[in-house]
């Protein structure tokens, strides 16, 4: 077998509650019994969570920490309002400041901003000159935050989202492209397959195509559904991460999937209603086997 160091596997907070708060810490201890290893927090908004505290709590429970980034209009380092560009700078810098507190050495997520679906906004046709301009900011934003980063030892993890999500960033080789473009050791690439099976010709192959530059994972169903009960081929996605030698964390962010009522809409949170987590162990037992199966043990 190929050996390769083996990836650690987590969950997002998301999957139990939202927001995550002091009071839901004790889910710290469930996630470790599923045979988790890190949780991914979403980055608490000033006054929603101590990073301290949650950082105790979670390795008491032998957890470690990895942060996901949320951007809106009002942050956003893709617009042409300079006050939105320059909170959209802050922000970045805020959520080093709150992986330093918390010992993540990760932040992911669309951190070049231009938010679609969420923010209630419909993508608008652009000049070439125009969306030049937006790389510009883009990669002037994320080097400067890339550079706060850097000096205390946590990486950026630009993510591409759908194209129902954002019109700037939708595929693993636009992604490569900016990252390229910013020329940051701290600013790397994301994936996400449930995106990547909107958006990529190949999964695998975008895997491998992006490389050295894959510093995070997230591992979800076509349908956002928990592992295998989607038509994803977990075997081919585990073996190309072997081969791009990817052995940073993996995150699966399963959504709920178990109203089907009509008109009840998808794309929208909705807290678990019964105990998921036996669930939540038999897709990280698929993901442990999968990669496994690839040559990680």
């Amino acid at each position: 077998m190929n050996h390769w160091a083996m990836p650690s596997i987590g969950v997002i907070s998301m999957s139990y509650a939202r927001p995550f708060t002091a009071e839901h810490f004790p889910i710290f201890e469930r996630i470790a019994a599923a045979g988790l290893e890190f949780c991914e927090l979403l980055v608490p908004e000033p006054g929603e969570l101590d990073p301290a505290e949650a950082a105790k709590s979670a390795k008491e429970a032998g957890l470690d920490l990895v942060l996901a980034a949320r951007v809106n209009l009002a942050r956003d380092l893709a617009s042409d309002d300079a006050a939105s560009h320059a909170a959209g700078v802050a922000y970045l810098k805020y959520c080093v400041d709150v992986a330093e507190l918390c010992g993540a050495r990760i932040v992911g997520g669309p951190l070049y901003g231009a938010p679609l679906v969420f923010a209630g906004r419909a993508p608008a046709p652009i000049s070439d000159d125009q969306r030049m301009a937006r790389i510009t900011r883009v990669v002037a934003g994320l080097a400067e935050a890339g550079a706060y980063a850097e000096a205390v030892g946590v990486k950026l993890a630009v993510e591409p989202l759908n194209r129902f999500e954002t019109d700037f960033c939708n595929t693993a080789g636009q992604a490569v492209e900016l990252v390229k473009m910013v020329g940051s050791d701290a600013v790397g690439v994301m994936l996400d397959s449930f995106h990547m099976n909107m958006e990529e010709d190949d999964l695998g192959r975008a895997i491998r195509r992006t490389g050295r530059h894959l510093v995070h994972f997230q591992a979800n169903e076509n349908h956002r559904g928990f592992l295998g009960t989607g038509h994803l081929d977990w075997a081919a996605i585990c073996r190309a991460l072997g081969e791009a030698r990817y052995h940073g964390p993996i995150t699966l962010e399963p959504f709920r999937r178990t109203d089907h009522r009509l008109s009840v809409p998808l794309a929208q949170w909705r807290p678990p209603t019964e105990d998921e987590d036996t669930d939540m162990a038999c897709a990280a037992g698929l993901l442990h086997a999968a990669l496994h199966a690839a040559g990680a043990r």
